[in-house]
């Protein structure tokens, strides 16, 4: 508690607690607990056969969503559908009455049509909108989660453009057919009831409307189909395009050390165009669609009224039903519209679902998460609590390549004169790749055990910090599951407290995106201090403090050891500095372990003229960057901390 109060106190102005919200803090923040209720959990696993199976799969998860809007679509379309006819009642009403009871009661019921209609289009835009979000947010979750589950198999799979367009795009198109969809049900009611009406008051207008109204949709539909092919063209163009940006802005500073930015600059243009030539080949066909779904209708109704008032000056139909019969048509056009609408977006989110079920079906790396979901809670060798809930040490992990074995409730170092082995010591141990190699853990192997628990009890921090966009608070809390004073000690073992007091709001402040706001021994503080708040049974750190001065190495490296003392800590470093609080160090040599001990000890035998010893004692020499100092020199924090260079 001294250490929290020590770091809370270097902040001029302590952040106030956090409200657990969607999205955030309060601050700022819009929250939708309706909407986003079902969206929680597990995305769901959908049939990735064709893109009708997976639409499919979308409506049926949000078949409650889907039914409210519906329900309000149909009520809004029905009350739509009844004002031409208590028009056209009015209209005889007056000319055969003028203004009588019968009348102003058809009036009220007009007024009262509007405000029903009102109330149920306000009710039914909130089911479309619910719609979109289910069906957009529900395909961004599922890519979102496959890909953190692939690993770098995506990326040898599929160009980076086409998984970025898949929620960029793809989910944007499907979330505007899930939209429309309750628009086309209620226009389909409201076509048939409508239907019924016509019939009743004149079989032979009825049929020219119900008639020609389908075969003017069917004119229409025949440019659906160039559309289709003219928009997959464009989605393709597009996708090639965001591949080559993004591939430019990640090489940019190679590209610039060869000289290349003219040439990658041109490619880009010429892709660009390419784009722009697809987007108006869209655009043209689009524009056609439209044009003809005014003309086309415009028209009938020209025909439907021409015809109508030959009826009615003949006398087969009065003029409150000429007028009904204009409304009819009018409002019939409205289905034709939705119908067409719906085609239209029905064809990108086809589209787009043969591309998310491009990025779905690209197998996850070994270790299957399938297998890891469906065994969450299976038992394990080294459950996390005894029976009266206190913390049980991890269980020991052997590794059969290298031959190393990691005792449970130490910190233990691992030590290279090429520091990429035990680099892939600790990568192996998170069991990143099956391939690499064999690791035990508490006799059983690690792959056997389900991959979402060994990601939850063995962490492993990588030597290149990834910071997201988010809140101070957010990016420490990967878990969501620390208080704030949980936070305050991660940040003050990782002695970041000038990183939350260079911050104005405090926890609470804006990291930008990678973290390019904080230097890279701050960033690599607060992948630190990230790391700890996870809690592990195992906790992994590669070059925790490569990026800071001697001085903050130092500190970090004894509150490190105090923090975790009694949990099993394996860190890759050969910093003096470091070693020094290790329970145990490791020397590794061409893969294999070479020796062990304490540090002082092996610097003990490597005085005593002990081979292994003085190997390990050469490496730890050359971090200090005097190979010829003595083993004291060596391992005095002072001499380490004038010649180890500061990197800030």
């Amino acid at each position: 508690m001294a250490a929290t109060q020590t770091l809370r106190d270097a902040v001029e102005e302590p952040p106030p607690s956090p409200r657990k919200s969607v999205g955030g803090p309060a601050q700022g923040r819009v929250t939708l607990p309706v909407v986003l209720t079902a969206l929680q959990g597990h995305p769901g696993h959908p049939p990735l056969t064709r893109p009708g199976a997976y639409l499919g799969w979308l409506i049926r998860r949000q078949a409650g969503v889907l039914t409210f809007a519906v329900v309000f679509a149909v009520l809004e379309a029905a009350s739509l559908a009844a004002v031409p006819y208590l028009l056209g009642v009015a209209l005889d009403q007056g000319l055969s009455e003028g203004m009588s009871r019968e009348l102003l009661i058809t009036v009220g019921w007009l007024l009262g049509l509007g405000l029903f209609g009102a109330i149920t289009s306000a009710l039914g835009h909130v089911g479309d909108t619910s719609s979109w979000l289910h069906g957009s947010f529900r395909t961004s979750r599922l890519v979102g989660h496959h890909v953190t589950r692939t690993g770098d198999a995506i990326s040898d799979e599929l160009p980076t453009g086409e998984v970025v367009s898949t929620v960029a795009s793809d989910a944007f198109h499907i979330g505007n057919m899930m939209e429309i969809f309750p628009r086309l049900a209620g226009s389909v009611v409201a076509y048939l009831a409508v239907a019924v009406l016509v019939l009743q008051q004149s079989r032979t207008l009825g049929l020219v409307i119900l008639i020609g109204l389908p075969v003017t949709a069917a004119v229409l539909s025949l440019l659906v189909k160039p559309l289709h092919v003219r928009q997959a063209k464009h989605r393709e163009e597009s996708g090639r395009l965001t591949t080559l940006g993004s591939d430019t802005v990640s090489g940019l500073r190679v590209l610039r050390g060869i000289g290349g930015e003219d040439a990658f600059a041109a490619r880009y243009a010429q892709q660009s165009q390419q784009v722009r030539g697809a987007g108006v080949g869209v655009a043209a066909t689009a524009s056609v669609l439209q044009a003809m779904q005014v003309l086309l209708p415009g028209l009938f109704i020209a025909g439907v009224v021409w015809f109508g008032a030959r009826l009615t000056l003949t006398g087969d139909i009065t003029p409150g039903q000429l007028v009904a019969f204009y409304g009819y048509t009018a409002f019939l056009a409205m289905p034709l519209q939705a119908a067409t609408q719906f085609m239209q977006m029905l064809t990108r989110a086809r589209v787009g679902a043969r591309k998310v079920i491009a990025v779905l079906s690209v197998p996850p790396m070994a270790g299957s998460i399938a297998e890891s979901e469906a065994s969450d809670d299976a038992a394990y060798p080294g459950d996390a609590t005894r029976a009266d809930d206190r913390p049980r040490p991890a269980p020991d992990l052997r590794d059969a390549t290298s031959g190393v074995q990691i005792r449970p409730g130490r910190l233990t170092a691992l030590v290279s004169p090429r520091p990429d082995e035990s680099a892939e010591l600790a990568t192996r141990l998170g069991r990143f790749d099956d391939a690499d190699g064999e690791v035990l853990y508490g006799g059983e192997p690690l792959t056997s055990l389900p991959l979402a628990q060994v990601r939850e009890r063995i962490v492993v921090s990588a030597a290149t910090p990834q910071l997201f966009t988010g809140t101070l608070r957010h990016e420490l809390d990967a878990r969501d599951r620390a208080d704030e004073a949980d936070l305050y000690q991660a940040l003050e073992v990782a002695d970041a407290h000038d990183v939350l007091s260079s911050m104005p709001d405090g926890l609470d402040g804006e990291i930008t995106e990678k973290g390019r706001s904080l230097s890279g021994g701050q960033r690599q503080r607060v992948a630190l201090a990230r790391a700890l708040l996870t809690e592990p049974e195992t906790l992994v750190l590669v070059e925790p403090t490569s990026a800071v001065d001697a001085h903050t190495e130092a500190r970090i490296a004894d509150r490190l050891a105090r923090h975790r003392a009694g949990r099993t800590t394996v860190v890759v470093t050969a910093s003096p500095l470091v070693l020094e609080h290790a329970d145990e160090v490791v020397f590794l040599d061409g893969g294999r372990e070479r020796v062990r001990g304490r540090h002082r000890e092996l610097l003990d035998r490597a005085n005593a003229g002990d081979p292994d010893a003085a190997a390990y004692q050469w490496v730890v020499a050359r971090q200090t960057g005097s190979p010829g100092e003595t083993a004291a020199s060596a391992a005095s924090p002072e001499t380490t901390a004038e010649s180890v260079q500061e990197v800030h």
